[in-house]
């Protein structure tokens, strides 16, 4: 049974918090970002990597993020991506946006 894809806006709109949720857990290179994701949404969450690159350019430009080349696991350089102080911050800002539209869409998806 395949599982509807969710709207390409969401994800544009959910990307960033996204992101900065799974670096909370420690530092990554973007192939492992983007495996993190679309494992722990079950495979229902694929991360286009044309806009996971310059997502991750943003939230650096922000301030949210820092970034090093390092040896991945398999012996090749990659840049890792870590969170700032200010991204731990914006973490948390993130989750409480989240939870307050989660919220109001599910008011208007109740039945009448």
């Amino acid at each position: 049974m395949s599982r509807p894809s969710p709207p390409a806006d969401l994800l544009q709109g959910t990307l960033n918090m996204l992101i900065l949720q799974v670096l909370s857990r420690g530092k990554a290179n973007g192939y492992e970002i983007a495996k993190l994701i679309e494992t722990r949404s079950a495979e229902a969450l694929q991360v286009d990597h044309g806009s996971l690159y310059p997502a991750l350019r943003r939230l650096e430009q922000n301030g949210w993020l820092t970034a090093a080349w390092e040896l991945s696991a398999t012996n090749r350089k990659a840049r890792y991506y870590e969170l700032t102080p200010a991204g731990r911050k914006q973490v948390d800002i993130e989750h409480t946006r989240w939870r307050a539209a989660v919220l109001a869409v599910t008011r208007v998806m109740r039945p009448a």
